[in-house]
């Protein structure tokens, strides 16, 4: 191995990654709140997959002679909604919806923008083009996303996930872009380039991983932030139409009947606020249980 090779560090030990590992979980289980929060959060997920499997009665099928019925109703533990739908049906579906706009909206807006992230940061030269063109996006809300989008598609779930993707593309590449170029300026990576390795490889092997942690903690946070957005866009109509079940759509259908059925909307908001303060408690923990300072 050469001198300059050497100065590029060796790979860290399974007991030491181990140790980490186990720090890390340790840090984030020994707060009340972290341990609520990630049962929530696995609950959601829970939920969300077994949903078909867990749920008592059929999501579309109303029975008008039940509609409204309260909570606490035989048969109907949660009440039912205005066609006399079960709501724990409803609430388990909709939560399945609501975590697949979740998943799908942030797994691409983040797929892009980390691709754009470290382009801007190791390509110094289209930097400029690529950061402005986020700023521009930075400055449009992603309400004004999802109407525009709808417009031209026309309201469902195709015109929440494009326009959640893309409020998600400059967030992204804000926050890998800053973690890259901490990275890039590190001795390391010279040696590596003076080795001859590509840029792809370099990347790959020092840059992503010493990112990760900015990464995890960005997408655990703006999971909880997509979730609420894509009920706030299927609450004005934009997002799931009926007779789909989505928890944002699902409080929407409760307006006309706050006042002697209130639980058709407290119950799909409830469920919302519960679901992203569990993401950002997540997110949160995750952050400090990842900072070097408070770990030691």
């Amino acid at each position: 191995m050469s001198s300059i090779e050497a100065n590029i560090g060796t790979e860290p030990k399974l007991e030491e990654v181990a140790f980490k590992r186990m720090s890390v979980w340790r840090m984030m289980t020994s707060d009340v709140g972290s341990i609520i929060s990630i049962i929530i959060v696995g609950l959601a997920i829970f939920c969300g997959l077994f949903a078909p499997w867990l749920a008592p009665e059929d999501p579309f099928g109303g029975n008008l002679a039940m509609m409204l019925k309260p909570v606490g109703t035989e048969g109907y533990l949660l009440g039912t909604d205005a066609q006399g739908r079960d709501m724990i049906t409803r609430l388990l579906y909709g939560t399945r919806m609501s975590m697949m706009i979740g998943v799908v909206s942030v797994v691409f807006g983040c797929a892009i923008g980390g691709l754009i992230g470290f382009a801007a940061a190791f390509y110094r030269r289209v930097d400029g083009i690529f950061m402005r063109t986020m700023d521009v996006l930075l400055s449009f809300p992603a309400i004004l996303f999802g109407l525009a989008i709808a417009a031209i598609f026309g309201p469902g779930l195709v015109a929440v996930v494009v326009a959640l993707s893309i409020a998600t593309v400059p967030l992204m590449a804000r926050v890998v872009r800053g973690a890259a170029i901490v990275v890039l300026q590190q001795d390391y990576i010279e040696s590596a380039r003076s080795l001859g390795m590509s840029d792809t490889r370099i990347i790959r092997k020092y840059v992503l991983p010493n990112c990760l942690s900015s990464i995890f903690v960005f997408v655990t946070l703006r999971f909880g932030q997509v979730i609420l957005l894509g009920a706030a866009l299927s609450f004005i109509g934009l997002g799931a139409q009926p007779p789909t079940a989505e928890l944002g759509a699902m409080a929407a259908d409760g307006r006309n009947y706050l006042f002697f059925a209130p639980h058709v909307s407290v119950l799909p908001s409830l469920v919302i606020f519960l679901i992203v303060l569990a993401f950002n408690v997540l997110g949160d923990s995750l952050r400090d249980a990842l900072d070097p300072k408070l770990r030691k």
